[in-house]
């Protein structure tokens, strides 16, 4: 009965503690979340959505440049990013079980931890100077890069989870491992992979380094790749460091709705990857 009771009580004190560290994360994330809807939430309006900004010194406009400019490196970087992440991780969980694997796996984890302004600079030297100016492609490929990483990790991880007797059905049924891959393997971790997927682009959604040395920036809607292009977390930078208070407001507005955008992001991962009646 005494090792009952001191088991009793350590459980019990673990709990609380565990409960009372929560209370404590949850401190600087409720206050971040608060602050910026305090500050921000009066600078939404439908000008921000749809104007340009105003010249240095005019009040009003908004950020449509950014938005838009945003959507596209994103989107774009997408394109270029997840195809590769994602057959390095089918070749990786599936033939990566060699020394040319674990190489591919060391480096991607390095890849993981390189601050993404060390990525600007480099796509600064590899794009920017040979074009000769900033440009949207640059940025997307910035991204992208950044993108890779994770990508191929979640990925990889979620592929092996996998039960191996589905991948034995399917090659006793006389298929090919390619249509094993794709029938069997891809479509029962298709979920986790979107995950993964999501976690990815909201990483990257709100890079500002990187897209300093290579998209730079915009103040007009520009559909042209090989020009600068304006985005979301640039120009809250831009507004953020300025003089003039009307832009102050407009860039707290503009860093909610990035928030919100990520949390929306991660929202949707976590409904694709929600399994029916489990209540999670």
């Amino acid at each position: 009965m005494p090792g009952y009771f001191r088991r009793k009580t350590f459980d019990i004190l673990a709990r609380w503690g565990s409960l009372a560290m929560v209370m404590v994360a949850l401190v600087p994330l409720v206050a971040v979340l608060g602050y910026l809807t305090y500050k921000g939430i009066g600078g939404i309006s439908w000008a921000f959505f749809t104007q340009l900004p105003k010249p240095v010194g005019e009040t009003g406009g908004g950020m449509a440049n950014a938005l838009s400019g945003s959507a596209i490196l994103v989107g774009l970087a997408g394109l270029i990013g997840l195809p590769v992440g994602l057959l390095g991780a089918i070749y990786l969980a599936e033939y990566g079980d060699n020394a040319f694997g674990k190489g591919v796996r060391f480096c991607t984890d390095v890849m993981a931890g390189i601050p993404s302004i060390t990525v600007g600079i480099f796509v600064y030297g590899l794009v920017v100077l040979r074009m000769r100016r900033f440009s949207a492609l640059a940025g997307a490929v910035t991204l992208a890069i950044l993108m890779l990483p994770i990508v191929m990790r979640t990925t990889e991880e979620l592929l092996r989870l996998v039960p191996v007797t589905l991948r034995e059905a399917g090659l006793a049924l006389g298929l090919p491992k390619w249509r094993v891959i794709l029938g069997v393997v891809l479509r029962t971790g298709a979920s986790g992979i979107a995950t993964g997927v999501m976690l990815a682009i909201a990483r990257v959604a709100g890079e500002t380094a990187p897209l300093l040395f290579t998209a730079f920036g915009s103040r007009f809607i520009s559909l042209k790749l090989d020009q600068p292009m304006g985005s979301l977390p640039v120009q809250i930078y831009t507004y953020a460091v300025s003089p003039y208070e009307d832009w102050h407001r407009q860039a707290w507005a503009a860093a909610l709705v990035l928030v919100l955008l990520v949390l929306a992001l991660n929202l949707l991962a976590r409904v694709i990857t929600r399994q029916p009646g489990s209540g999670r």
